[in-house]
């Protein structure tokens, strides 16, 4: 079963000065089929996998696009630009994902690190809500040093946390390193590192500097 019939309360017959079997019976067909309606839309949405039927608010986003720290030691937005699902949580282009539904969500990204120094560099990552940071959010990450002037090091930072979110709060993540890459010079550091997808020597998807994710789970005790 790959859709679940809505059911639509029916328009039922308006009574008759006197009692007509024949209308009795259509009456209570009527009623009959809706009943039956209802019976397979819950046994369905209960039943096992019943879960395949429900659309709760999520989002996936990605970013193609190398990103680059502001300065040293400064918190710099992440940012996602590119919408891969979404369902009640609409992306702004300026880096931020707002909520629609009061909800726990659970909140997970994957950062590409890349480091472009000789020398190993920690990296801080955190989220935000409405320009408050989320406490116990933060996870540091530590980017190997290069090993050779054209092979850099690299890590991919991961982290997923679940926490309470509200209608309408904006929610965003934030990173920051103490020696940060920068395209002016250039000089060596840490920067987010999107790479193309190729087909050669094999064929590989592409590989965003940002991906994130926002998922509902439960609604708020």
């Amino acid at each position: 079963m790959s859709n679940l019939n809505t059911p639509k309360s029916p328009a039922l017959p308006l009574a008759g000065a006197e009692y007509v079997p024949q209308s009795a019976n259509r009456y209570s067909n009527i009623l009959r089929l809706y009943f039956n309606q209802l019976d397979a839309a819950w046994q369905g949405l209960l039943g096992p996998n019943g879960g395949q039927f429900l659309e709760n608010p999520h989002i996936a986003a990605q970013n193609t696009d190398d990103q680059y720290a502001t300065a040293d030691d400064t918190a710099t937005l992440v940012v996602f630009d590119v919408l891969d699902s979404a369902s009640g949580f609409p992306l702004d282009p300026s880096g931020y994902a707002q909520a629609t539904q009061n909800g726990v969500y659970k909140i997970d990204y994957s950062l590409q690190f890349a480091n472009t120094d000789n020398a190993q560099h920690d990296a801080f990552v955190w989220l935000q809500v409405n320009g408050t940071e989320v406490p116990g959010s933060s996870s540091r990450f530590t980017i190997p040093a290069r090993k050779s002037a054209g092979v850099f090091g690299y890590i991919v930072g991961y982290s997923s946390i679940t926490f309470e979110i509200a209608k309408d709060d904006e929610i965003r993540l934030w990173w920051a390193t103490e020696t940060a890459y920068s395209t002016t010079g250039p000089v060596n550091g840490v920067y987010l590192e999107a790479l193309a997808a190729q087909a050669s020597p094999y064929v590989r998807p592409s590989n965003p500097s940002a991906i994130g994710s926002i998922v509902y789970v439960s609604r708020l005790p």
